[in-house]
């Protein structure tokens, strides 16, 4: 007998706000009609998913601090814990610029803010073991490269610009409570056109000692299962190691070559993944699903659901809509990037990047077990 595994996904707005929402037939006629599964032996899990903006505005844009600039992405949110001397407040929030030189940091007491900057961020990119100035490319070197992207998806600058800009971005941070220290995965420009992924620690959530190990593809996405590390890159490398600090080997590719940016949550062995994909019209978040019971390299994701697209004008709704472009998102436009999963006392909180890469806002993600029912084929 096989287990199924499904998410109808619904959308949702905070009713305290009044803020309107589509009707769901809208959203079920928009949504792929083959339903999410993970099939893998047991019983039937039937869930029901439903996000739901906690407030009608980004919780992090340039008005905040003239410091973190136009260009705000990629964020990760912790608690901070109570060994922490001196802490700022009661959470940290970690973002970045896509090109930036170093990982933003905001705080607040309430995840709904308000939220301050710390201006002198956190991680710099002079501590990071990246490049800081851009490396030497000849012209033949650079139409080589030009020619190699052959079929790839278009990206937002010149070639030049994207494949020699000094930079650290994707900051995906966790509290390690056992060795009371700060883990901060990150990615950077590590030779012309090579970005990979590296690992900082801390003590405080602030001063972070990057090492010099390279762990795998760019914006990874950690979490703990089975005694093992795992993490996922762009777009769909599995890694897992003994150790989160090193040492990953390479495992299963899954989703597709313009899958971007992704979030990761584990409900009873199955890992939920919200994600986004180039040259969506507008790019927006979904959610796939993976089993994880059997061994990893036969691991494959369901069929993606939509989850939470741009419908307020801070979100890019007004922008055109035009199929989005891989690496900086210039301007206000019409996509939302960058989800991030934060859980605390039984709640689960997405941050997203909004307009493309203009601010940071949150929302809660619902997840509710539905009645079971079991499979007829077996």
């Amino acid at each position: 007998m096989k287990r199924r595994t499904f998410v109808r996904s619904t959308l949702a707005a905070s009713a305290a706000l009044a803020i309107p929402r589509r009707p769901l037939e809208a959203f079920y006629r928009e949504a792929p009609s083959k339903p999410l599964t993970a099939p893998c032996s047991g019983q039937t899990v039937d869930y029901e998913v439903r996000v739901e903006r906690l407030l009608d505005a980004p919780i992090v844009t340039p008005a905040l601090h003239p410091s973190i600039g136009e260009n705000i992405q990629g964020p990760s949110l912790i608690r901070v814990p109570n060994w922490v001397q001196g802490r700022l407040g009661a959470y940290y929030l970690y973002f970045a610029d896509h090109k930036g030189r170093y990982i933003r940091l905001a705080y607040a007491d309430e995840v709904t803010g308000p939220w301050r900057i710390h201006p002198q961020g956190s991680l710099q990119i002079a501590d990071s073991h990246f490049l800081t100035a851009p490396p030497d490319v000849s012209p033949d070197e650079l139409e080589r490269l030009r020619e190699n992207r052959g079929g790839a998806a278009a990206i937002s600058h010149d070639l030049l610009t994207e494949v020699t800009t000094p930079h650290i971005a994707s900051p995906d941070v966790h509290v390690d409570e056992q060795n009371r220290r700060i883990v901060m995965y990150f990615h950077g420009l590590d030779g012309v056109s090579r970005q990979v992924s590296r690992v900082a620690t801390s003590t405080d959530g602030i001063h972070f000692e990057a090492r010099p190990e390279v762990l795998g593809r760019t914006y990874m996405r950690v979490f703990q299962h089975a005694g093992y590390t795992y993490a996922m890159s762009m777009p769909g490398q599995f890694y897992r190691s003994r150790d989160p600090l090193g040492g990953f080997e390479e495992g299963p590719r899954l989703f597709n070559g313009r899958m971007r940016h992704s979030a990761l949550l584990i409900r009873s062995g199955t890992l939920l993944v919200f994600w986004t994909q180039v040259g969506e019209v507008p790019e927006l978040i979904q959610v796939s699903m993976i089993d994880l019971s059997a061994d990893w390299n036969s691991w494959s994701e369901s069929a993606p659901r939509e989850v939470l697209r741009p419908e307020r004008v801070w979100e890019g709704a007004d922008a055109p809509l035009v199929p989005s472009l891989r690496s900086t998102a210039y301007g206000h436009v019409n996509q939302l990037r960058d989800p991030a999963i934060y859980e605390e006392a039984g709640r689960v909180f997405l941050l997203y990047a909004v307009a493309g890469e203009s601010g940071i806002a949150i929302a809660e993600v619902h997840i509710r077990p539905l009645p079971t029912e079991l499979s007829n084929d077996g």
